[in-house]
């Protein structure tokens, strides 16, 4: 059933299956990240490069953002933040001359994978209007290519200004403060479709819409609860902190409807027994149906409220506001309810129960399993009730965990990066640089889109991050993205972005964490700089590259944005881009003079370790909402529903992925190899729709709005998923999440609840032909 793929792009949609692993990391994952690591890097290259990851005196993982302990392991990696490094730090390189071998049609016909294995962008290229190939282009010209388009702008909210995770918050700070004094506030960015439902669930709660544990409080925790999360293959030093937590007393429920390898047992490669034996960390796994977080929770807030002495009354009276209400929605909950929403049995709630019960310490970690519904801000609250009922926040080794994707997610949030910014910052900003910021809010991810789409924006700029493959509704998506007349994309590698383009587009090649940043002073001598990150825990420090450039081509994020701001706002320009671009020091004056929490900045990131950000709740439980108080909150349970002869279906991501960026074909864990376009089902619902493991199916996404949404060829693997869910990778999925199907109030896609039925792929439609379905997975 395989198909031709374009010369040197692999096949994808004819994997090989076996069974699924039940173990994580060990030797196969010391093997996988030393082979990767030599293909892209080298052995030297290899050695001095991994040797400084996550380092005090080294750079940051350009992977996932969990923190790192104080005391370093020389290998403070796991196998898919080596993975991250090798591509940056690889020493493929994408040239002029490429660009010139490929036209943009050609390059559209590419897997995203063939794409990302080029190697590092090395000059700034332009595509003229009406023009097939990139072309070289000098940085003065390309900004003015910038300034002549959003000069021809009615007004600056015709532009848009996305940023990725893994802008540093030097740069982060520097690209909003442009933004605003151009004057718009349309800043998305990767949290509008990830955590944004748990930054607008612990907003209104807790009064901050941060994590309140430190890493320290999971060693002192006595239960973890891990809901909707896959460690083991998107934050795996996660797991070194579990086994830990486990040697200590801890004791850990996972909810999921997946059964996930890293959960069940950890083999840590940096120790002997470790790689042999590992440490089982799941006490309890609860297999839930999707999207039946929150009536699980809801009940088990009943449960407790009906246990004599389960309610920690004094911190109730003390610290909350809302508990009669609450209460009284939690008292209602039904058990027959609970059991079809999450598919699970009484006995397996009940033991939940006696384990919440016997905790004193509870910390609840989550992801993108709670965070991507059409409910989610309301599950998360009943997390934060769950929480709250028995004093778990702000006490050591208890609290809420969102854990967060992308290294310096949550930092460009803490640095403006945000559409709807607080009026205090903008005051702040306003004082500190004497312009007046805009107050209207701006675009978020869904919003922008709808507004390239409808003619109302007219120029997309993106920091970082492959935003067409990262959207939802990818044929609107790339639809929207066409109508442009100019996007932009500072990037250090290739990806889809870069082939759906406006009328005009430019690829800004910059700096990746690895590279060492010098930038030239007042007198002509270089000097070398450093950025600083926040990770999933709010703690901030320094990163520090020591690679030469990929190319003298180069500029640092910082350098963009502060020639970019010079060259489009020019002489009247209340900011002084110059100093900001030659000491990124005086950036971190500014910021320390505008963001609370930053007092001091260049002295105390100057510490090895860097900082940790207050955090009122952690901190001194005082919670500063509109209440001044903790809020209890009550909704209507809500879970998915099902018409006969559907599944649902969450998209996720592969072992070789880390969010669009491609690794490798295989997902290890769950026993696939050398594919992609896999969709799993679980064997009984398979036998009940009439598809056999192995068939292939196209999945069509139903929804409100009757539009057919349709991803052509996907194998059928039978998986111990939960009855009526199905997975499959995304962005090759993408195109079956409607623009619209968003998450209340925050606005996120609603990607891992999708209603599809499954289609036999031989049934003669055009869809079905092999080449239709390998131009679908070159495109994904």
């Amino acid at each position: 059933m395989a198909t031709k793929p374009p010369k040197g792009d692999p096949v994808q949609d004819a994997p090989q299956v076996a069974e699924p692993k039940h173990a994580a990391a060990g030797l196969p994952a010391i093997g996988h990240t030393l082979r990767i690591a030599q293909q892209q890097m080298g052995v030297k290259r290899t050695a001095l490069t991994l040797l400084r990851v996550n380092q005090k005196d080294g750079f940051d993982c350009p992977g996932c953002a969990w923190p790192e302990p104080d005391h370093r392991h020389k290998a403070e990696f796991c196998e898919n933040g080596a993975k991250a490094v090798a591509e940056e730090a690889t020493l493929r390189r994408v040239t002029p001359e490429f660009f010139a071998a490929h036209s943009v049609a050609d390059l559209a016909t590419r897997s995203g994978y063939w794409l990302g294995q080029q190697g590092r962008l090395t000059h700034p290229m332009h595509l003229a209007e009406g023009g097939d190939h990139y072309e070289p282009v000098s940085w003065e010209r390309a900004f003015d290519i910038i300034a002549e388009e959003i000069s021809a702008l009615g007004s600056p909210d015709e532009a848009v200004f996305y940023t990725s995770g893994r802008t540093s918050n030097e740069a982060a700070f520097l690209y909003q403060l442009f933004a605003r004094e151009l004057g718009t506030n349309n800043l998305p960015d990767c949290s509008n479709m990830c955590h944004e439902s748990s930054g607008s669930a612990l907003s209104e709660t807790i009064g901050i819409g941060k994590g309140s544990v430190l890493l320290e409080d999971l060693y002192k925790a006595d239960l973890i609860v891990v809901a909707g999360q896959n460690p083991g293959t998107n934050h795996p030093r996660m797991l070194s902190a579990l086994e830990k937590a486990k040697a200590n007393g801890a004791r850990i429920i996972s909810i999921n409807p997946l059964p996930e390898a890293g959960l069940e047992r950890f083999k840590n490669p940096q120790t002997p027994q470790g790689m042999l034996k590992g440490a089982a960390l799941t006490d309890l796994f609860l297999q839930i149906r999707i999207g039946g977080d929150q009536a699980l929770f809801r009940l088990l807030n009943k449960l407790v409220l009906e246990t004599e002495g389960a309610v920690d009354e004094e911190f109730v009276r003390e610290h909350t506001h809302g508990y009669e209400e609450f209460a009284e929605a939690a008292r209602s909950a039904d058990w027959d309810e609970t059991l079809e929403a999450t598919g699970l049995s009484r006995a397996e709630i009940e033991q939940a129960l006696g384990m919440v019960l016997a905790s004193e310490r509870t910390i609840v970690c989550w992801a993108m399993g709670l965070t991507q519904h059409k409910h989610a801000v309301p599950t998360i609250r009943e997390v934060v009730n769950f929480l709250l009922l028995r004093g778990n926040i702000g006490r050591p080794g208890a609290g809420v965990c969102p854990v967060r994707g992308h290294s310096n997610v949550q930092g460009d949030r803490t640095m403006g990066i945000f559409e709807r910014p607080a009026p205090a910052f903008l005051d702040a900003l306003e004082k500190e640089f004497g312009f007046a910021p805009p107050r209207e809010h701006g675009f978020d991810v869904v919003r922008a889109i709808r507004a390239l789409r409808d003619g109302e924006a007219k120029v997309f700029f993106a920091m970082g991050g492959n935003f067409v493959s990262a959207s939802p509704d990818t044929d609107v998506t790339e639809a929207a993205m066409r109508r442009a007349r100019l996007t932009v994309h500072v990037s250090t590698k290739l990806n889809r972005s870069h082939v759906v383009t406006g009328a005009r587009a430019l690829i800004l090649p910059t700096l990746g964490r690895t590279e060492r940043d010098l930038q030239a002073g007042p007198n002509g001598k270089s000097t070398e700089q450093f950025v600083t990150v926040e990770d999933s825990m709010g703690m901030v420090h320094a990163s520090r590259g020591r690679l030469a450039p990929a190319s003298p081509q180069l500029l640092s994020e910082p350098a963009i944005v502060c020639r970019l701001a010079r060259r489009v706002l020019g002489a009247d320009s209340k900011v002084p881009w110059e100093e900001f671009e030659r000491d990124y020091a005086t950036i971190r004056d500014r910021i320390a003079r505008v963001i609370p929490g930053f007092e001091d900045f260049n002295a105390r990131v100057a510490r090895p370790g860097g900082f940790t950000l207050p955090h009122a709740p952690r901190d001194e439980r005082r919670f500063p909402t509109a209440t001044g108080k903790a809020n209890f909150t009550a909704a209507p349970v809500e879970y998915p529903k099902l018409p006969e002869g559907r599944l649902l279906l969450q998209t996720l991501r592969s072992h070789d992925q880390y969010n669009t960026t491609i690794y490798g074909l295989d997902d290890r864990y769950r026993g696939i190899t050398n594919g992609r376009r896999v969709v799993l089902v679980n064997p009984e619902d398979a036998r009940a729709l009439g598809v056999t493991d192995g068939s292939y199916v196209d999945l069509v996404s139903e929804w409100r709005d009757g539009v057919e949404r349709r991803a052509p060829g996907f194998r059928v693997v039978h998986y111990p998923t939960t009855r009526g869910c199905a997975a499959a990778y995304y962005p090759e999925t993408n195109v079956l999440v409607p623009l619209d199907a968003t998450a209340d109030t925050s606005n996120t896609p609603a990607s891992k609840s999708v209603v599809v039925r499954l289609e036999s792929a031989l049934e003669g439609r055009p869809e079905a032909r092999p080449e239709a379905r390998l131009e679908q997975s070159a495109t994904d």
